[in-house]
């Protein structure tokens, strides 16, 4: 990324007679080359770090109040990044936004050095500032005396010369709070990433990240809602038609909804397309365990309708593609055990119970008890023979 945003004097006429769109994004400061000013820049840029701290005071110190005030607050950033000092950093790049507040650069400077220092509420409030920054200029009128057209096209140009610190933006963003290890903590950082992302693919993939840490935080509320916002802007999106119908089937409520749900997912699956650098392998097993879920799902919701025949062959269909699931797999074979309880077959709900008691999982426990008390029921008794 670039440092600082000095024009040379051999650039000088074509900054004065070039599109307003290029000066949108912060200021532009103009250095006429062999000033006094180019000079002192030069020696900062060429200073060794025990020198160049004295020089950029001394710069500082010599432009109290014009716009060469942006250039030293923008040196003393670089140079505090560069040392490590970020706490430094940040105070500088604050005092930069309030003499140019939209100054791209310096956001992108300030998320750097949250990076690097690992402090996420910085990083977020930078973020923030930088897609504003963003958003803004995307948004912004022309010029009186400006011809659309040409404004239109000049905020293209910027914007795609932008594209990878933009990206590196949102990269950040993202990163920050997948790695966050508080499943609520995590769920707040995606739904702010989500409202920086309005009206995007970004904010729906956001939504959908905050739904599932949701889940991890036991908070049906909020991933209820955050799942149904991404289904609204998304309908075939199967992560969150298979959250609801997951949710709402384990629960007993809303089973119309849930089935409605769990078939689609499960229609979607075969035709989804592999996403880009995703092996085929891998492809087959996330595939498979959506259509797993799914068949899962609508078993148990045919149990909670008193179907249980119907249960028991959703439930038989569902295993084989979960197997790559323990948790999953082990939930699956502890319903199938209820199935053939409530239709009186003990010997198919013993194995069913004996399956989901095979692998590590918190079904482990509760199918073991079910072993234990089919092994303690007595045989009802047999009718006399009349």
């Amino acid at each position: 990324m670039p440092r600082i945003r000095i024009l040379p004097a051999l650039l000088l006429l074509s900054a004065i007679f070039a599109p307003a769109s290029q000066a949108q994004l912060g200021k532009n400061i103009l250095i006429p080359a062999g000033s006094e000013v180019d000079r002192q820049i030069n020696a900062i840029n060429a200073a060794d770090p025990a020198q160049k701290l004295q020089l950029i005071d001394e710069f500082s110190k010599a432009h109290p109040d014009d716009d060469y005030r942006i250039v030293a607050d923008e040196q003393y950033v670089n140079y505090y990044i560069n040392a490590k000092q970020y706490d430094k950093a940040f105070g500088y790049g604050d005092k930069l936004f309030a003499l140019d507040p939209d100054n791209f650069q310096n956001a992108l400077n300030m998320i750097r050095a949250a990076n690097e220092k690992g402090d996420i509420e910085k990083l977020f409030a930078y973020g923030e500032k930088a897609t504003s920054i963003i958003q803004a200029y995307q948004e912004s009128a022309p010029p009186a005396g400006t011809d659309a057209e040409s404004w239109e096209r000049g905020k293209a140009e910027r914007l795609a010369a932008q594209k990878d610190n933009i990206d590196y933006v949102h990269q950040s963003l993202v990163s920050a709070a997948y790695n966050t290890k508080d499943p609520a903590k995590k769920a707040a950082y995606f739904r702010r990433i989500a409202k920086m992302y309005v009206g995007t693919s970004e904010e729906t993939q956001a939504l959908a990240m905050a739904a599932f840490a949701y889940q991890q935080a036991q908070d049906r509320v909020k991933m209820q809602a955050a799942a149904g916002a991404v289904i609204a802007k998304d309908p075939d999106n199967i992560g969150m038609l298979l959250l609801l119908a997951d949710d709402y089937s384990e629960k007993g409520e809303q089973l119309d909804k849930a089935e409605a749900y769990a078939k689609k997912a499960l229609s979607l699956a075969d035709s989804a397309k592999k996403p880009e650098g995703v092996a085929d392998d891998q492809w087959k097993q996330e595939t498979s365990v959506q259509k797993g879920l799914a068949l899962s799902a609508l078993g148990q919701i045919s149990i909670a309708k008193k179907l249980n025949t119907q249960a028991v062959d959703y439930l038989t269909r569902a295993a084989p593609l979960l197997k790559s699931n323990a948790v999953s797999y082990a939930r699956n074979q502890y319903r199938l055990g209820f199935a053939y309880v409530n239709l009186k077959k003990n010997a198919e709900a013993k194995q069913a119970f004996t399956d989901a008691a095979s692998v590590d999982s918190p079904y482990k426990g509760p199918a073991q008890q079910k072993l234990t008390e089919i092994g303690n029921a007595k045989p009802a008794p047999r009718k006399k023979a009349s």
